[in-house]
C-alpha cells in the first residue's frame, strides 16, 4: 500500500531546526520522534517546511498531482476570503460534503452554499499541510490560522474528477490543547443540555 504513495521529502535542516527549537513542546518532540520512526521503518516522508506567504503550500508537493491538489486547497482559502462563491464551490464535487465546527454542521453542497452566499466570507491562512496520495484520491490535513478563531484544522479528501482535483469532503475543526480539553468539553456538554 505505501509503495503507491509518492513520498514527500524531509530535509535534515528542518528536522534539526525543530529539534533544536527551545520553544518546542514535548508533544512536538514526540510527534517528531514518531515521524522519524516512521521514516526509518519505510513509512511516509512528509515535509515540515515553513511558508513565506498564506497562499503558498506549507509543504512541497512531490508530484504534479500533489501540486495540483495543493493549489486547489490554496484557492479554496483565497476564494473564501474574497467571498468569491462561484469559484469557491467550483472546487468541490457536486456530491461534496462540508463538515463545520458545530456538531450540527454536516452539509451537502446545496446546504453549504445556502449558508455561505449571504456571508462576506471567512479567512484562514495556511500554516502547515500534509498530503497523502492513493491513486486518484488525496487525503490532506492542514493547520490554518484564522483572525476570528486562531488555530484551526482542515482535513479532507480530494478525488480526481474529469482530470481535475475536486474536494469530496472538507472538515474544519478547532484543535483543543490537551491541557484544557476537559474544561472545554465540559462547556460543550453544558451548552448541549440547554
Amino acid at each position: 500500500m505505501l509503495k503507491d504513495i509518492p513520498a514527500l521529502t524531509v530535509k535534515s535542516s528542518n528536522i534539526n531546526r525543530h529539534v533544536n527549537n527551545s520553544r518546542a513542546t514535548s508533544v512536538n518532540r514526540a510527534s517528531l520522534g514518531l515521524l522519524l520512526s516512521a521514516l526509518m521503518l519505510g513509512g511516509l516522508n512528509v515535509s515540515a517546511q515553513a511558508q513565506d506567504s498564506p497562499t503558498q503550500s506549507a509543504q512541497k508537493a512531490s508530484s504534479p498531482d500533489q501540486q495540483a491538489a495543493a493549489q486547489v486547497l490554496d484557492l479554496l482559502n483565497q476564494y473564501s476570503s474574497d467571498a468569491n462563491w462561484d469559484k469557491y464551490f467550483a472546487l468541490y464535487r457536486k456530491d461534496g460534503i462540508f463538515i463545520g465546527t458545530d456538531a450540527k454542521e454536516r452539509w451537502g453542497m446545496a446546504e453549504f452554499e445556502h449558508y455561505s452566499r449571504p456571508t462576506k466570507g471567512w479567512r484562514y491562512d495556511l500554516t502547515e499541510r500534509h498530503l497523502i496520495q492513493h491513486g486518484d484520491v488525496i487525503l490532506f490535513d492542514e493547520l490554518l490560522n484564522s483572525p476570528a478563531y486562531g488555530v484551526s484544522r482542515g482535513t479532507g479528501t480530494l478525488i480526481k474528477t474529469d482530470g481535475n482535483w475536486k474536494i469530496a469532503q472538507y472538515h474544519l475543526s478547532f484543535p483543543i490543547p490537551n491541557e484544557i480539553a476537559k474544561s472545554i468539553t465540559a462547556e460543550i456538554k453544558a451548552a448541549n443540555k440547554q
